[in-house]
């Protein structure tokens, strides 16, 4: 009797003799030819670390290097990497000032009235540049107290 080792799993498995003539029966199933011809490898998910199969051409294609196991993956390291400076349309900062304020964990408060209404509250430079968006040069005003620190300061040039 005719028993072989397969090629892929090495089980050992019989084949009809006939079979083994017409060079068929290297394969103990169908699973195992298929994962023999399979051409590629497994990487891991750079988001959530899963394992996932990718072909030569995708292998090839990744311009970051990086590779996903879904599309939600994928998105989420997109929207964290292409943020900032690295945004097909970043403008030098300008529009940040609130997000890095929030992001630096002070305590949404007027720095004037203590209201904590998010509501009304906006980022203000302290030193009135708009292009120094540094943690320490910016703080909360709620919107009257903010119209009031400029109206002042304005004042006080005028003087």
């Amino acid at each position: 009797m005719p028993y072989v080792n397969c090629q892929s799993c090495k089980k050992n498995f019989y084949v009809k003799p006939s079979h083994q003539k017409l060079g068929w029966g290297k394969y103990c199933s169908i699973k195992c030819r298929a994962d023999s011809q399979r051409k590629g490898e497994k990487v891991n998910c750079h988001i959530c670390s899963k394992e996932v199969w990718k072909s030569p051409k995708e292998l090839a294609r990744s311009k970051s290097g990086l590779f996903f196991c879904s599309k939600s993956c994928q998105t989420k390291w997109r929207n964290n990497y292409f943020s900032g400076e690295n945004h097909a349309n970043w403008n030098l900062g300008r529009s940040i000032y609130r997000k890095v304020l929030i992001e630096s964990g002070k305590e949404m408060k007027c720095r004037v009235c203590g209201i904590d209404d998010e509501r009304i509250l906006t980022a203000h430079h302290k030193d009135r540049n708009r292009n120094n968006n540094k943690v320490d040069n910016l703080e909360w005003l709620c919107l009257n107290c903010h119209h009031i620190e400029h109206i002042s300061q304005h004042m006080a040039t005028i003087v």
